[in-house]
């Protein structure tokens, strides 16, 4: 009998289990990373619906007409005012405020929307609602950029349809972290939830390219061609999207386990053991020492949150209360307001601040910015990482955010000095801005929708993430705004503000931090590789 390829022999050395978890993760990654490549485009194209009419040669002007591109009349353009042009009603003197509010509407139906969506999402299935916030979500980033290709000048229509926008993209996240949180346990959460958090920056990044091929000449498609990915990503998810282990007879935990049980029943008696003998094992320190009020050294009754279902012995889903009664949700909740306040400010507003300081045209400005993405995608598998191998979630985000501060002040100072000191900066401030939101967002709302004290109702997952994700949406609804408020009396101003926010972050985890440096236990088997 000839022996098997290579390849073949690499396939089949992965067990069922395996295969369809990892098919999960890549595939909760693409959907999510299409949700952001959609929330790029406004902030690619801000610096077309406003711009300088005397940086703009006779020869750009005609090569960038719609008509020239298209071979259609163009839509009827306002008269400048003095030096300004762009699209009205963005081509006044007030276009900051006015850019500002179309940021603000869209986090704001956002932060508003996330705290329903995960209550919702628990009570429906999460194909159906991920699918039907997929389409929505492409119909309406495709309306805002139809405005140009009807010639719309009403700031209300772009209001209107951000705030829309807004709350149907609320169904993503919750229903992404819940499906993930499903086909993982504990261990390696930090480092495998890092990895998958990096969609963020991928779809950031994928939208800047999208938006920005099209910005210049013709940015109506750079809305239309983002929304068009998003609902043919939601067919996807309709398509294939696997809620539960359960659904398909498959484990939800990553079990270490001889080779010779990989298959069969023998599999099972095992997993059977193992989980026999998970009951006598210690609490891991986060529950010891990190997520406890009281600081003890085990889990009080009283903190344990029960809630029986109507007949049978299945759990109800949990409520809003409970689920903020769960050790560490508020704590955490109020940092990522300020942490999401820095990274939302840096995703709407870095593109129009990188064009005023460096001189460089809408395009130009989007490709650069996508460098504090791909830095974001090194903080978040960075933090990941430290916090599994020392088991501390809450001292990882307390050291990125003291960097944090200091690395924006530096970049403030040094980025008008040249391209090359914005691009190093750049990819540092990616680096630590990104790593506090990113861990905040996964690994800890999965450990805390998860935590011991819910006596293992899954339920609680998609509320948790929703409590925390909302939590921080309003702080990336006041960050956009406040910039747009800002910004005219100086971009430094802008740059205070951060670092405030920085700072307040950081406040909010000291409980947390003094309890984990103050235990001195060390991590189990669950949470260090």
């Amino acid at each position: 009998m000839a022996r098997l390829p290579v390849g073949i022999h690499f396939l089949i050395s992965f067990s069922r289990d395996q295969w369809y978890r990892a098919f999960t993760f890549f595939l909760t990654f693409l959907l999510y990373a299409s949700f952001h490549l959609s929330r790029k485009p406004i902030s690619i194209v801000k610096g077309e619906l406003h711009k300088d009419c005397t940086a703009v040669t006779e020869g750009e002007v005609q090569f960038n007409s719609p008509s020239k591109q298209t071979g259609y009349l163009p839509p009827q353009q306002p008269p400048n005012n003095g030096t300004d042009c762009g699209w009205a009603p963005f081509d006044k003197d007030n276009y900051q405020q006015l850019l500002g509010a179309l940021d603000y509407s869209f986090l704001c139906a956002y932060a508003v929307g996330m705290y329903l969506s995960g209550i919702i999402g628990e009570r429906l299935p999460i194909r159906y609602y991920l699918t039907f916030g997929m389409f929505a979500s492409g119909a309406f980033t495709a309306l805002f950029g139809l405005g140009y290709f009807y010639d719309i000048h009403s700031f209300g229509f772009y209001v209107v349809t951000q705030i829309i926008n807004g709350l149907v993209q609320t169904t993503g996240w919750p229903s992404v972290v819940t499906c993930l949180g499903n086909w993982f346990g504990k261990g390696r959460r930090g480092l495998i939830m890092g990895v998958w958090n990096s969609h963020t920056s991928v779809g950031n990044i994928l939208g800047s390219l999208i938006a920005g091929y099209w910005v210049s000449t013709c940015w109506g498609l750079s809305f239309i061609v983002p929304g068009a990915i998003v609902a043919a990503m939601g067919i996807v998810c309709f398509l294939f999207l696997i809620e539960h282990p359960k659904d398909i007879k498959c484990t939800s935990t990553l079990t270490t386990h001889p080779k010779g049980f990989e298959n069969g029943t023998n599999r099972f008696r095992l997993q059977k053991q193992i989980l026999n003998n998970e009951k006598k094992k210690p609490l891991d320190p986060e529950a010891q020492c990190l997520l406890l009020a009281d600081g003890s050294g085990s889990i009080h009754p009283n903190h344990f949150i029960i809630l029986p279902a109507e007949g049978g012995n299945a759990m109800a889903a949990i409520s809003f209360t409970g689920a903020l009664r769960i050790p560490g949700v508020i704590e955490f909740s109020l940092c990522l307001l300020f942490a999401k306040l820095v990274s939302y400010t840096f995703l709407f507003w870095l593109p129009l601040y990188i064009t005023n300081v460096d001189h460089l045209d809408a395009q130009k400005a989007g490709e650069l910015s996508t460098l504090f993405d791909v830095g974001g995608i090194f903080g978040g598998i960075l933090a990941g990482l430290v916090s599994d191998r020392l088991g501390k979630r809450a001292s990882t985000c307390g050291l990125m955010l003291l960097l944090a501060a200091p690395t924006l002040y530096i970049f403030s100072t040094i980025s008008k000095m040249g391209l090359e000191a914005t691009i190093a900066m750049l990819l540092l401030s990616g680096v630590l801005v990104s790593g506090p939101y990113a861990l905040i967002t996964t690994a800890v709302s999965a450990d805390l929708g998860t935590h011991k004290s819910l006596k293992g109702n899954a339920h609680a997952l998609a509320t948790v993430t929703a409590i925390i994700d909302g939590t921080g949406s309003v702080g990336a609804a006041l960050g956009p705004l406040l910039a747009g408020l800002i910004s005219p009396s100086g971009w430094n101003n802008v740059f205070y503000m951060l670092m405030f926010a920085d700072a307040c972050a950081l406040l909010c985890l000291v409980r947390l931090i003094h309890k984990e440096l103050g235990c001195t236990g060390t991590p189990t088997g669950d949470q260090v590789p």
